[in-house]
């Protein structure tokens, strides 16, 4: 069981006012019905990440958590993205494409999107962060906790909470709250790499400390 400790440093680091919670490719063409990566997107729904980060979101919005959205997006000609790795060649011969303005690039339900969320797009690499708005928008809302959720745990998370550690934020990760394939690779990669690295914690913790507002003057020693 966690310790006293450990639940109140957890409740200092997801201060309202200075996290933000970030859903990495969350989008209709991934983790959809109908989405080019059909085993990824039943990993994340029977696993039941999907749900946590629904559930995540609308906390979120109820406590006045910043919510921003990840996608990732192609042009229909290509311009302008990866070609240098297999997994971007592979993609582009998959038969849904997530072309910009298509419902592939929608955020998937049961997710739902409010007025004050912030949605920011890549059309290039495999970071949410790197070459992205999402670190100048980050700073600008005074952001020092980034609650990383999503898919997938073999690319796209690693890589966000790697270069939000690198830029400086305190990285939580609610492991069951992101998904990958196959399904036993996501607790091995939690367990022995983002566990160095970030907070690692589950999606009721996060719950539980936004419904108890930080202590006045508590301290965090980042992880």
């Amino acid at each position: 069981m966690p310790s006293r400790e450990s639940h109140e440093r957890l409740t200092a680091l997801l201060d309202p006012a200075t996290t933000v919670l970030l859903t990495v490719e969350c989008q209709q063409g991934v983790v959809g019905p109908d989405s080019a990566l059909p085993e990824l997107a039943a990993a994340a729904r029977s696993s039941g990440a999907l749900a946590n980060i629904a559930r995540l979101v609308a906390a979120a919005h109820e406590s006045g958590v910043q919510v921003m959205h990840a996608v990732a997006e192609s042009r229909p000609d290509g311009r302008g993205g990866n070609r240098n790795a297999r997994l971007f060649r592979a993609a582009a011969r998959l038969p849904v494409q997530q072309h910009t303005g298509s419902t592939a690039v929608r955020v998937a339900p049961p997710i739902e999107v409010a007025d004050e969320d912030l949605v920011v797009r890549r059309l290039h690499g495999l970071s949410p962060l790197a070459g992205t708005d999402v670190d100048p928008l980050l700073r600008n809302l005074g952001c020092r906790t980034l609650v990383v959720t999503g898919v997938s745990a073999n690319i796209a998370i690693p890589n966000a909470v790697f270069d939000a550690v690198n830029l400086g934020y305190t990285a939580v990760v609610p492991a069951d709250a992101i998904a990958g394939v196959p399904a036993e690779y996501t607790p091995a990669m939690v367990r022995n790499t983002l566990a160095l690295v970030a907070t690692v914690t589950t999606t009721d913790a996060v719950l539980g400390g936004w419904k108890r507002p930080c202590r006045q003057g508590a301290t965090v020693t980042p992880a």
